[in-house]
């Protein structure tokens, strides 16, 4: 369980960035007693750019989802007092949050136990944070698109559901990979998203820095949304990614 090298760059002014954090704000809640899993989880998550709250028992996890409202929880199922399997048990009870169980307790048995108990996902320790990462990212996705069927930036919306973009009444139709990078962007308006993280989102691994393959995109998705001569709103950084705001 490594964290990814390269974490700092520097563009032609010789400002410093973070170029594979991702500066997203979904909030998570660790709820883990060993001190060292919690610490590479807690380390892992912020790098990734969520918001990290921490736990080291079952009812202060109750509590803090309670004042936090976390988009997603990863739980230990072995916790001092409460449980992992009764605090994943309450947390389904009051809500629909993401649960991702962590345990050593590897049979079928288990498993079955631990998801019947309101788990979404389930991994057995000793874990690879990458697949962890990678677990959780696919629950964000799926829980997003429930929350938020609609998304809207300025005159531009796009349906979620239908995978339909619109421009006041000009409807847009759009490719697979145009609609994901439209979605990252308006799920994250005025965030400046890197190359790096836009490739991981919408592609699911790093192009290099040779490739031009999000230039095209960006340029296909820009010739549609701007068809009607209506405003720009995705923007380049230089020497980092892009942004969707209102100017450049």
């Amino acid at each position: 369980m490594i964290l990814p090298k390269k974490s700092l760059t520097a563009n032609s002014a010789g400002v410093v960035y973070f170029q594979q954090e991702k500066t997203m704000s979904e909030r998570i809640l660790i709820i883990e007693d060993d001190p060292a899993i919690l610490k590479l989880l807690q380390r892992g998550l912020a790098y990734e750019g969520y918001l990290v709250d921490t736990a080291t028992d079952g009812r202060s996890g109750l509590l803090m989802a309670r004042d936090n409202h976390p988009d997603l929880v990863v739980l230990d199922w072995m916790l001092p007092g409460m449980d992992g399997l009764e605090v994943c048990h309450r947390l389904r009870t009051g809500g629909e949050v993401p649960i991702v169980m962590l345990t050593a307790k590897d049979t079928i048995q288990d498993r079955v136990q631990g998801l019947d108990a309101g788990a979404d996902d389930y991994l057995v320790k000793p874990f690879n944070l990458d697949e962890l990462l990678a677990r959780i990212r696919a629950l964000l996705r799926r829980t997003q698109v429930k929350r938020i069927p609609i998304l809207e930036f300025l005159d531009l919306k796009l349906d979620t559901g239908s995978r339909q973009a619109s421009r006041v009444d000009r409807m847009i139709s759009l490719t697979a990979k145009e609609y994901e990078l439209l979605d990252l962007f308006m799920r994250h308006p005025r965030q400046v998203l890197t190359r790096e993280v836009i490739f991981d989102r919408v592609w699911g691994y790093d192009f290099g820095g040779e490739s031009n393959v999000l230039e095209v995109y960006i340029r296909y998705l820009r010739q549609k949304l701007e068809a009607g001569d209506e405003l720009r709103l995705i923007h380049t950084v230089r020497g980092v990614g892009y942004v969707m705001r209102e100017t450049p």
